[in-house]
């Protein structure tokens, strides 16, 4: 997973993904101030311990590095979301069937695994870390960037046998978690300043449209805006609380995916 072709593949990813929502800032300014000057949510992590949190920093970090097209999973603060996650009704599946029996399922048929989330990731990022002292040494989080990279490719191929969760399962999970981590909006940990959404190029909250609709072929780029933006009054909304967008020529939006 060299950083070339792990972000290609994430890019490839991003297509199958559903919108997500956003607003945009009044001004230009307003935009740095969105950015730079919105109280983000205090980052305690409430689950995970700081060997899993390690654990996981490491492994978003390869499954979306950052590189020229901008900051990675990491940096955009994926790992806090993935936490948050799982010390919510998600992680203890609060409102899922929980009862037996447990074969092997389809694809179709969803999550069929008697382990909760939590446990799937404290159970599997300690088997691989096992994994990892044995064949290397040392824990995941320490290992070089090519010897993470391999780990990855063995969970993933299901290479590399776990005793109590599939390899696969494990793996899918953490790599769907940091893609939604990646793409959520920031108010949920993840996303942070928008680094997801510039990538791609999304606007954000779901804006009033009709100004723009004989417009063919035009492309459509605003500042993007987060629900944090609204609650805590940096973005300007209209009468029935729709965010007014800031459009973006074509250098701005440029410069708005390299913080």
């Amino acid at each position: 997973m060299e950083k070339t072709s792990a972000r290609r593949r994430f890019l490839k990813s991003v297509t199958a993904i559903g919108g997500a929502a956003s607003f945009p800032v009044p001004t230009l300014a307003a935009e740095a101030h969105a950015q730079h000057g919105v109280r983000a949510p205090s980052q305690t992590y409430m689950y995970l311990t700081q060997p899993e949190v390690a654990f996981v920093e490491a492994a978003v970090a390869r499954l979306i590095p950052a590189d020229e097209l901008g900051p990675g999973a990491k940096e955009a603060g994926v790992a806090y979301f993935i936490d948050r996650q799982l010390f919510g009704g998600w992680g203890t599946m609060a409102k899922m069937y929980r009862q037996g029996p447990w074969p092997e399922g389809t694809p179709q048929q969803g999550y069929q695994s008697p382990l909760t989330p939590q446990q799937v990731y404290r159970i599997g990022i300690g088997e691989v870390n096992a994994h990892c002292a044995k064949q290397y040494g040392n824990s995941f989080s320490a290992l070089t960037a090519a010897q993470q990279d391999e780990v990855l490719r063995g969970l993933d191929g299901g290479k590399i046998e776990l005793e109590a969760v599939r390899s696969q399962f494990f793996f899918n999970m953490l790599l769907a978690n940091t893609l939604e981590g990646f793409f959520a909006d920031p108010i949920y940990g993840g996303n942070r300043d928008k680094a997801g959404w510039k990538l791609v190029g999304f606007p954000g909250v779901a804006a009033v449209y009709t100004a723009h609709v004989e417009q063919h072929g035009v492309p459509y780029n605003a500042v993007p805006v987060s629900i944090q933006d609204i609650v805590e009054s940096v973005a300007e909304v209209d009468e029935h609380g729709h965010p007014k967008h800031i459009l973006l020529g074509r250098n701005d939006r440029g410069s708005s995916h390299g913080d």
